[in-house]
């Protein structure tokens, strides 16, 4: 299987719908109940981790404090850095609409 989504066109298109979907709903409990049948138990505690180190980077607590709060490789934590602080940031966009 590609790496790259892009290489893929189904795979492309089918993750536009995705996004478009989520994009559209506004009813939490549809959207949680969808990501329960869509991904497994670890892919949603994956999710949920991968948001907290954002949070927890965007609060100004320390990479090496993240890792051994929530036992955390630094190499994803600093991607997490790293897309946090690139300019237009997505998650800068998403942390908005939580504060």
């Amino acid at each position: 299987m590609n790496k790259n989504m892009n290489e893929n066109p189904q795979l492309k298109e089918s993750y536009d719908e995705l996004c478009r979907l989520i994009a559209q709903t506004a009813d939490e409990a549809c959207l949680k109940d969808f990501f329960t049948c869509l991904f497994t138990e670890a892919e949603r505690i994956d999710f949920a981790r991968r948001w907290l180190l954002v949070k927890e980077i965007h609060n100004g607590t320390a990479q090496r404090e993240i890792a051994k709060k929530f036992n955390m490789s630094l190499c994803r934590i600093t991607r997490g850095s790293k897309e946090l602080h690139k300019e237009n940031s997505a998650f800068l966009k998403m942390l908005e609409k939580v504060q």
